[in-house]
């Protein structure tokens, strides 16, 4: 079935529910944690809200990203999803820096854990929310192509697996009186936080620096370019592209035999974008007409 709305409109309209879920699971734990003195529900909420600036970052980033190119942004703001990646994952870095510090201080000091019924509904309301969040996320994301929204889908992941650790901390706090079971799995919980943001910031990292596609996507590539060597088309060299947020950008030098009009160049270099789109939606081409006795070493791979 067919998805409603443009592209655009469903990222946007995935990370407002993302910034509304946060905000509404940020008051509930936050209420949790002060009236339990649970570490690992406060620890949550500390997640929760890192997790809120990041969708905020994501809800503008996915707005901006499809502005189109003017005057100062030639290339367009795509890569804004790619930067607001990295600065969400810098923001859990800095949630599970401020986790381990109250986790490793309840630890030293002591501390008591009351209430506990009133954390686990708390929580276990909260497990659920992110994980139908995060799963709508994750859908229009692969959907979409969106680095921003594949970032925050990760996030509350995350924090879905961070609510149920609380969870299971809080029953065996109960079950078991040993309070310190409780800053135990705070700090468990700051090891996955930093886990997964910089597993995050690597990608957005990479893709920062103009990290070429993944080999995969490269071979399919070449392949198309490739079947378009023969007749008018005698090589090509410098095929090159990259990531761009939700979007790819190829470019590659094309080498045209002796006696092919400009016209005929042309045409044959239009569908040679056509196909290289067919097979990776959302990419531009861009494409330099060369003559045949202009052929040159590639200085990347060799091909053509």
């Amino acid at each position: 079935m067919p998805r409603s709305g443009t592209s655009s409109e469903r990222k946007s309209r995935a990370a407002a529910l993302s910034v509304v879920s946060n905000s509404a699971l940020i008051a509930l734990k936050l209420v949790a944690g002060l009236v339990t003195g649970s570490v690992a529900i406060i620890s949550d909420a500390i997640q929760s809200t890192m997790d809120l600036v990041a969708s905020i970052i994501t809800l503008f980033s996915v707005r901006q990203a499809e502005l189109p190119p003017d005057a100062s942004h030639r290339y367009g703001h795509e890569k804004l999803e790619d930067l607001s990646a990295a600065v969400e994952a810098l923001l859990l870095l800095a949630g599970a820096a401020v986790i381990a510090y109250q986790a490793v201080h309840r630890l030293v000091n002591g501390g008591s854990v009351g209430k506990v019924g009133i954390g686990i509904a708390v929580v276990a309301v909260a497990a659920v929310i992110n994980v139908v969040v995060s799963m709508n996320l994750a859908r229009v994301a692969r959907e979409t192509g969106s680095a921003a929204l594949e970032a925050d889908g990760a996030h509350l992941r995350t924090d879905a697996l961070v609510s149920v650790g609380v969870l299971i901390a809080l029953v065996l706090t109960a079950t078991t009186h040993a309070e310190w079971i409780d800053a135990v799995v705070g700090l468990m919980v700051a090891v996955v936080i930093a886990v997964t943001a910089l597993r995050i910031l690597l990608r957005s990292g990479r893709r920062l620096i103009d990290e070429s596609l993944p080999a995969d996507e490269m071979d399919a590539l070449t392949a198309v370019v490739e079947s378009f060597v023969g007749g008018p088309v005698v090589g090509y060299h410098d095929l090159r592209a990259r990531h761009s947020g939700a979007s790819h950008q190829v470019d590659l030098h094309l080498q045209f035999r002796d006696g092919t009009t400009l016209r005929d160049a042309h045409l044959v270099s239009h569908d040679l974008q056509d196909a290289v789109t067919r097979r990776l939606p959302h990419t531009s081409v861009l494409i330099h007409i060369e003559p045949e006795d202009r052929v040159r070493e590639d200085r990347f791979d060799h091909a053509g």
